[in-house]
């Protein structure tokens, strides 16, 4: 009989997150749900964010295996913090400014281990570098491609800037917000991350053009 309660329950709560799932439940309703230590509630805002917010880890950090730990990270921080979500701003907007804080002291940390253990150009090369990126599952949109690896090899702040707005869609004073800095200086790192950007996608078609071979009549 307890066995047959269990499974009931069991069957109960599966019906509920496809219920929560719906549409019709906001995430503002999930998360004054999970604050009350619904964990259902939260689950499904992890299930609805989890894609969007690792995939913001990954081109801040350009490196797979550091966006897996950040986006744990965030979602433990999520919900130690979810009974502070008043929702004035939008629930993705609390999330995405939760996450960009998680990325920032992630770089911070790991900027000083690295500090520790090599010199200084060590770690600029070790947070450059984009290559993870090559490493995903093959697409046939190289260009797609390119431009990730392009993204990648921005310096931190410009690449932060370039993917919250120009990717994530935020406006520049949302993105001032998040990193603590202003709308003006928002709007001029974008400009030079966009210029860098250019550069290095040209230099990367410069370099997989092919050589014109020379023909000779005789």
């Amino acid at each position: 009989m307890g066995f047959a309660l269990f499974i009931m329950q069991d069957e109960l709560l599966k019906e509920r997150e496809r219920i929560m799932e719906a549409a019709t439940v906001t995430d503002f309703e999930l998360a004054r749900e999970a604050a009350v230590g619904d964990q259902v509630a939260f689950e499904t805002l992890y299930r609805r964010h989890c894609r969007k917010v690792y995939s913001l880890c990954l081109r801040m950090l350009a490196n797979q295996t550091d966006a897996e730990d950040v986006t744990q990270d965030v979602f433990v921080r999520v919900y130690r913090k979810i009974s502070t979500f008043q929702g004035d701003a939008a629930f993705t907007t609390w999330l995405y400014r939760l996450t960009v804080n998680s990325v920032l002291m992630y770089l911070r940390k790991k900027r000083r281990r690295q500090w520790e253990q090599s010199t200084d150009d060590e770690v600029l090369q070790s947070l450059a570098d984009g290559s993870v990126l090559s490493r995903q599952h093959e697409i046939s949109m190289i260009d797609r491609i390119a431009l990730e690896q392009a993204i990648a090899q921005l310096p931190t702040g410009y690449r932060n800037v370039l993917v919250l707005h120009d990717v994530e869609g935020f406006e520049h004073e949302g993105v001032g917000q998040m990193l603590g800095i202003s709308a003006g200086t928002s709007k001029s790192q974008l400009h030079k991350a966009r210029m860098k950007l250019r550069k290095l996608l040209l230099a990367k078609r410069r370099a997989t053009q092919p050589v014109p071979t020379k023909t000779y009549a005789y």
